[in-house]
């Protein structure tokens, strides 16, 4: 068995920035998790289902045209959950169709939350250090094109690494 995880990638200099901002927040995922948002979250496979995953990925991306994401502000799923995020502006409903088309087929599966696209800068930290990096980003603002999404692979060392790229191509 493998656990995967497929993602589109913050890219730089944003991505180091919210990284540095989730490690300062206290959260011991910074050391390793890159700043993404995520399209299918965890996600058990046999070892012997990649190459078909990897298609249907393949497929997925053929189907979907590149799009501009605008990150603004900050949002958190308290009481909830313990999670603080930046918040996506626009681009929205392009993360959402995108995530269920790639939950789909060899990769469809429940998921416990209904699917809201962000980027976690703080999970699982104390309250005053959610509040903080909540202020810290609010007036946070970037807008970048999405042009691919990529497959992590996650080892049992705690470190997602990544596996594949896929580039969105309709």
């Amino acid at each position: 068995m493998r656990v995967i995880g497929v993602a589109i990638d913050v890219p730089e200099p944003w991505g180091s920035y919210l990284n540095r901002c989730r490690a300062q927040a206290g959260d011991p995922q910074a050391e390793y998790v890159p700043t993404h948002l995520t399209l299918l979250p965890p996600t058990q496979i046999d070892d012997d289902a990649e190459p078909a995953v990897e298609r249907h990925l393949a497929e997925v991306a053929d189907r979907h045209a590149g799009f501009s994401l605008l990150l603004r502000g900050t949002g958190t799923f308290r009481p909830i959950t313990d999670v603080v995020f930046v918040a996506v502006a626009a681009g929205i409903s392009e993360c959402e169709r995108l995530a269920a088309d790639v939950r789909s087929g060899p990769l469809e599966r429940e998921i416990k939350y209904p699917y809201h696209p962000h980027i976690t800068v703080a999970q699982d930290v104390s309250q005053p250090a959610l509040d903080q990096v909540f202020a810290d980003l609010a007036g946070f603002e970037v807008r970048f094109d999405v042009v691919g999404f990529r497959l992590f692979v996650h080892n049992g060392d705690s470190r997602w690494r990544p596996r594949r790229d896929f580039a969105l191509t309709a």
